[in-house]
Parts: structure tokens; C-alpha cells; sequence
């Protein structure tokens, strides 16, 4: 199964969590990955943190107008940048570009791409 694909598997299960209020746990398909398990989890774990990141580069919009598929969107990816060595930076902004392009709003993917790409910078300016 391609990366892809598992981002999106994980991606899914956090937004069924996000809108059903269920355990991951019953939302992450039994066939998933270990790299799917993994982003999920991540993701619960460093939500506090992930969701300050958003707000502070989502310039006038509360993480509650985000629309939750975008937001898990930006989830996933900023894990993905923040807390796994073995993502480039680039792979997992344009994972989530792409998948902004087919599963949201047409203006999602320029949204998401501009919060990942200030993100990043402000990631590198840092080090």
C-alpha cells in the first residue's frame, strides 16, 4: 500500500474521531499499517500542540472554522514534519496539497499549502 494512502487511511480515522467523538481505536481499520497506526496516534498525542501551530499560522481563523477534514489534513502533515525523520518535508506538504485537491473545498489546497509552507519555514528559521 502506498504512503499515500495510509496518510489518508489515518487522516480518515482522525476525522471520524473529530466528528463522532469514538475512540481512534475503533476507527482505525484492523488492516492499517504500522505507519498508519503510528500517524493516528501521533496525532492524539500532539493535538494540543499541532492545533496551537495551526491557529498561530491560520491567521484570523480558529481551528473551529477550519473544516475538520482540512484540519486533520494539517494534522497528519505537520506530525509528519515535526515528529517523523523519515518524511521530507516536501513529501508530506505536497501529500497534503494533493489530498486537499481531491477530498475538500476547491480554495482547501492553496489554504493548506500556505499553513504547511509557514509552518516549515518557521521550523527551519528555528534550527
Amino acid at each position: 500500500m502506498r504512503r499515500a494512502d495510509q496518510r489518508r487511511a489515518a487522516v480518515v480515522a482522525l476525522y471520524q474521531e473529530d466528528l463522532t467523538g469514538r475512540p481512534l481505536a475503533e476507527l482505525i481499520p484492523r488492516d492499517a499499517t504500522p505507519f498508519t497506526r503510528d500517524l493516528a496516534r501521533g496525532v492524539v498525542a500532539e493535538r494540543d500542540g499541532l492545533d496551537a501551530l495551526i491557529e498561530r499560522h491560520a491567521v484570523d481563523w480558529p481551528l473551529d472554522r477550519i473544516a475538520p477534514l482540512e484540519r486533520n489534513l494539517l494534522r497528519v502533515a505537520l506530525y509528519e514534519l515535526l515528529h517523523r525523520s523519515d518524511v521530507p518535508d516536501e513529501v508530506a506538504i505536497d501529500e497534503a496539497v494533493e489530498a486537499a485537491k481531491e477530498l475538500c473545498a476547491a480554495d482547501a489546497a492553496g489554504f493548506v499549502n500556505g499553513i504547511l509552507g509557514s509552518a516549515q519555514r518557521e521550523r527551519v528559521a528555528a534550527r
